[in-house]
C-alpha cells in the first residue's frame, strides 16, 4: 500500500526550501571587484583590482586615450583618434605643417629643426612672404610692390623711383630735380630754366 505524506510532511518539506531560498538570497556571494580609483571611459575593473580598457583607451585605469596612428610633432591625443595639435602643426594626426595665416606669393610652409616658418619664393620676404624685395630699393617714399617693382608716388618714376617728372620741361640744359622743380645752368634761371641772366 502505498504511503501518502500527509499535511504535516508536505508543510516541512515547504518550510525548508523557503529557508534555502531565503538563505540563498541573502548569504553573500563572491565578492564584486573594486577597483580603486575607478576604471574610467567604459573599463572593466576585474578580479585582481584592475582595469580591462576599452578599444580607443588606455593606462592603469583607462585614463589615457590612444590615437592611431600616434599624434606626432608634439600633439595631444584627446580622444580615440582626435589629436590636439601643438601650434605651426593640423591634419587628424598633427602631421601636416600649418602656418598661421598660410604663406603668400608661392611661399611653402616647412618645419626646420622644429620650428614652423614659410619658406620664401625669390624675391619675397616676410613671415608670410607678403613683402616684396626691391634690391635697388624704393627711393622719394616708392613703395616696392613685387620683387624689383617699385610703386612710385606722383611726380616721380624709374625703377627706384628716383627720377623727377616735371610737367614741363626744363630748358637750356637744366634738369629735372624735383617734380616740377629744374635745376638750371648758368646764365639761365627760372621754373623751366627760360630766364637769361644778363651779364
Amino acid at each position: 500500500m502505498a504511503r501518502r505524506f500527509g499535511g504535516g510532511t508536505g508543510l516541512l518539506l515547504c518550510l525548508w526550501l523557503c529557508l534555502w531560498l531565503w538563505l540563498c538570497a541573502v548569504c553573500p556571494g563572491p565578492a564584486a571587484a573594486a577597483c580603486s580609483p575607478r576604471c574610467r571611459h567604459g573599463g572593466l575593473c576585474l578580479g585582481d583590482g584592475t582595469c580591462l580598457c576599452s578599444k580607443g583607451y588606455e593606462g592603469e585605469r583607462c585614463q589615457h586615450a590612444t590615437c592611431y596612428p600616434k599624434c606626432k610633432n608634439g600633439g595631444e591625443c584627446l580622444r580615440p583618434g582626435k589629436c590636439r595639435c601643438p601650434p605651426g602643426y593640423g591634419g587628424r594626426y598633427c602631421h601636416k605643417v600649418s602656418c598661421e595665416g598660410g604663406c603668400q606669393n608661392g611661399g611653402e610652409c616647412v618645419s626646420v629643426k622644429g620650428v614652423v616658418k614659410c619658406l620664401c619664393a625669390s624675391g619675397w620676404t616676410g613671415s608670410r612672404c607678403q613683402e616684396a624685395i626691391c634690391p635697388q630699393g624704393c627711393r622719394n617714399n616708392g613703395a616696392c610692390v613685387a620683387p624689383g617693382i617699385c610703386s612710385c608716388p606722383a611726380g616721380w618714376v624709374g625703377r627706384a623711383c628716383h627720377l623727377a617728372v616735371c610737367k614741363l620741361p626744363c630748358q637750356h640744359g637744366g634738369k629735372c630735380i624735383a617734380p616740377n622743380v629744374c635745376r638750371c645752368r648758368l646764365p639761365y634761371s627760372g621754373l623751366q630754366c627760360t630766364k637769361k641772366r644778363k651779364e
